[in-house]
């Protein structure tokens, strides 16, 4: 399980990813995490590339998504739905957030492929 703790409009938001994230993001949103973070990521390089272009509609939607999921596995007190959530920030650069989002999962991910490795070398399989 890791943590990052991000400054979003003077707010320190405190993310978790986990094995965990997969079922709770399934369970609230009936979507596939990892197809989801493989399209976000997708379109963000791609942008990332373009001056002045902008995620579509979709690509934001997961974000926040992602965002509030990672944020409320850290933090049970947090608003129980993604509006009230968002409501108590400022208007916010999604450009500034992904990046670290994006970090704290391919960390978990990367942790997760060691452990397996480390569990191969430890049984003999």
């Amino acid at each position: 399980m890791l943590e990052k703790t991000v400054t979003i409009c003077g707010k320190d938001v405190k993310f978790r990813s986990s094995a965990t994230i997969p079922r709770l993001y399934r369970i609230k949103f009936k979507r596939d995490i990892f197809k989801d973070l493989s399209q976000l990521e997708k379109s963000y390089k791609a942008k990332a590339s373009e001056d002045g272009s902008t995620l579509e509609i979709e690509d934001l939607e997961i974000f926040e998504n992602v965002a509030y999921i990672m944020a409320y596995h850290a933090d049970h007190s947090i608003p129980g739905t993604i509006d009230e959530w968002l409501d108590q920030f400022e208007m916010f650069s999604i450009y500034e957030i992904l990046p670290e989002i994006l970090e704290l999962w391919g960390s978990n991910l990367q942790a997760q492929v060691d452990s397996k490795k480390n569990f191969s070398a430890v049984t003999g399989k």
